[in-house]
């Protein structure tokens, strides 16, 4: 069963513009460790962490809350498996909140996909419910 889902579209100029201007205090603000080495070890680190932002803005509506009471950006992180494929780990307060809207029985789970095409950088997260078997 689908317990959620959001999308986001970032302007990756934007989110440029906001590395220069804010520089380690927004990527600290931001993203976790592990999101920040992934982005400065590719070839368009502002594109990676463009598609981070906009996969925590698409995780934050997926658990119906926005950005708001009292989620923390760093409550949601993106990853990537061996593949390549990425993955959504919640802590704090978004797991809770996942944990709220997961039925009794049920294992959440968090897709998540991103993509980039200059200026945008896209992602899309469902959140699904499998009956533990």
């Amino acid at each position: 069963m689908i317990l959620g889902i959001g999308s986001d579209l970032a302007n990756i100029d934007r989110i440029a513009g906001t590395l220069d201007r804010f520089g380690e205090r927004f990527r600290n603000r931001v993203f976790t460790e592990t999101e920040q080495r992934k982005a400065d070890s590719r070839a368009d680190m502002v594109g990676t962490f463009a598609k981070r932002w906009a996969a925590k803005e698409a995780c934050s509506k997926a658990l119906g809350t926005g950005l708001r009471m009292g989620i923390s950006w760093k409550d949601m992180a993106v990853s990537n498996l061996n593949t390549g494929q990425p993955v959504m780990e919640l802590t704090g307060w978004a797991a809770e909140r996942l944990a709220q809207l997961t039925p009794d029985g049920h294992q959440a789970i968090v897709h998540v996909t991103l993509t980039d095409d200059h200026p945008w950088a896209q992602a899309f997260v469902v959140i699904e419910a499998r009956p533990i078997a």
